[in-house]
């Protein structure tokens, strides 16, 4: 009976539940995506630390926060651990765009195999129709200009 629960796992039984998971599938690179960008953010946020005590003398204090504690060091204990912690999250990140790639190409099999298509909403459509609709327009020269 196991088997039977894994195999309708593997299988979706309606049209539903086809929507559901591909939904569920959706969210989760979104997730990824999301994820990644924060972590970006953090190593730039560490490239920007070292960059700015880099220059500076290594026995001057630093203030260091661990753990949501204030904790006070030297720019020479505080540069290698902070240059260990962005290495750390590039590596993460390398990991995520590895799982971001294994998802596309998940959410990829998953249109081809159930037909998927994704429609536009009727908002798209009348937003696309506003643009194209709209491309005349007026051009207004500066004021006081005269024509000659």
């Amino acid at each position: 009976m196991a088997s039977k629960s894994e195999a309708e796992r593997r299988e979706p039984a309606n049209e539903q539940a086809i929507a559901n998971l591909y939904a569920s599938m959706r969210s989760e690179l979104n997730q990824i995506y999301s994820k990644i960008t924060e972590l970006e953010m953090e190593v730039s946020e560490h490239s920007l630390v070292m960059n700015a005590i880099q220059p500076l003398d290594p026995s001057r204090k630093c203030y260091r926060m661990i753990g949501g504690v204030l904790v006070e060091r030297t720019i020479k204990e505080v540069l290698p651990a902070v240059q260990r912690n962005k290495e750390g999250i590039e590596e993460v990140i390398g990991r995520l765009n590895e799982a971001l790639e294994r998802k596309k190409k998940d959410i990829a099999e998953f249109e081809a195999k159930y037909k998927i298509r994704i429609k536009k909403s009727d908002n798209d459509v009348q937003d696309s129709n506003k643009k194209e609709g709209n491309a005349q327009g007026v051009l207004v020269g500066p004021a006081g200009a005269t024509e000659t």
